[in-house]
């Protein structure tokens, strides 16, 4: 079988391979490595067996917690001593089994580790595969917010196996779809269109469909990142990869507010309402589309409001997002589907009335 890969043209050009077993091809990227260590959540354990079959290296399992708990210093740190007490050389590598909370902390420890080694990402849910393992962002979180620690570290590869999906809860699945169809907002309207006319097939694990969402979402991101890797080109109407941000302003201030209970998804969900709220407000879209973000999202079974209430607090979160110019807040925005821009630092009052247009559609 063959898998045509999605080029990542970076510093250190990279593929992404999305396919049906795909993870079978990890001894051709492990070439020249010693050992290779796989950080994994507990709930993946029982797919070691089958990843490691047939490789040569002297594998070391990392255990760490599900999900954000498992993006801390103090699990970075075991993660550290566990390298240092196999032996681990500048020769050998790591890699990240998991959601994209596993491949985030993973991608860090592997750009940390004696200045940088070898990383291989192996996505197991649609939000790594399409998010988090592509695009070279590593990091933890801190109790002040979401990925305020980190380090760019391309991945060597990224094998996005699309049989992982098969048990893939819904709620994931849909979490992972958000990305999906941001990447439709932002670039490539296709991918609503697609979405739009065949709904129920988009979310079906193993349906054609749902392959050529997540290939065209890859692309976009690929696309993005290699173009401005370290998200360094937004300058007036050229936006680089700060487009990827969009909806993740509010959504990363919601997660922390439901102390990542919420998923990714879902928060950036509500974040990309909130977007397009706002930007009707600076009147740069016009009704239409805010209205269609609603009914995309809401068709995927994601949320599409917050009845929290809490603005005070979200705003005071929003603060610390790593957009931000010192206290002047960044929104990546739309001015037409497929079109973004940045609006820096607009009135406190335009950004409160958009927050209570969450709810009032």
């Amino acid at each position: 079988m063959s898998w045509e890969p999605i080029d990542v043209a970076t510093e250190q050009p990279y593929q992404v391979l999305i396919g049906s077993g795909v993870s079978r091809l990890l001894p051709e990227f492990l070439d020249g490595v010693d050992r290779v260590a796989i950080i994994h959540p507990p709930g993946l354990a029982s797919l070691l067996p089958a990843i490691t079959a047939g490789l040569e290296q002297q594998v070391t399992a990392i255990r760490v917690p599900e999900a954000e708990a498992g993006k801390t210093a103090e699990v970075l740190q075991g993660c550290w001593e566990a390298l240092a007490g196999a032996g681990f050389t500048r020769s050998d590598a790591v890699l990240g089994l998991g959601g994209g909370a596993t491949t985030d902390l993973a991608g860090f420890v592997a750009a940390t580790w004696l200045r940088g080694v070898r990383y291989i990402a192996l996505p197991t849910s649609l939000l790594a595969m399409v998010d988090a393992a592509v695009g070279g962002k590593t990091g933890i979180n801190l109790s002040a917010g979401k990925n305020l620690v980190g380090a760019f570290h391309e991945p060597f590869t990224v094998l996005g196996d699309l049989d992982f999906l098969e048990t893939l809860p819904p709620d994931e699945l849909r979490s992972g779809l958000a990305e999906v169809l941001k990447c439709g907002f932002i670039a490539d309207p296709a991918i609503l269109d697609e979405f739009e006319a065949a709904p129920a097939e988009a979310m079906r694990p193993g349906s054609d469909l749902q392959a050529r969402l997540i290939r065209r979402a890859v692309s976009v991101k690929a696309a993005v990142v290699s173009a401005d890797l370290r998200e360094r080109t937004s300058d007036g109407s050229q936006i680089g990869r700060e487009a990827l941000n969009y909806g993740h302003t509010l959504g990363h201030a919601i997660e922390r507010q439901q102390h990542f209970q919420w998923r990714h998804g879902e928060a950036v969900s509500v974040g990309m309402v909130f977007a397009a709220e706002l930007a009707r407000r600076l009147d740069l879209i016009g009704p239409d589309l805010v209205e269609r973000h609603r009914s995309v999202l809401g068709t995927a079974g994601l949320p599409t409001r917050y009845t929290d209430g809490a603005w005070l607090d979200l705003r005071a979160s929003m603060s610390l997002d790593k957009k931000s110019r010192g206290s002047r807040l960044r929104f990546v925005l739309l001015r037409a589907l497929g079109v973004p821009t940045i609006a820096a630092d607009p009135c406190e009052g335009v950004l409160a009335d958009a927050f209570l247009g969450l709810n009032e559609a």
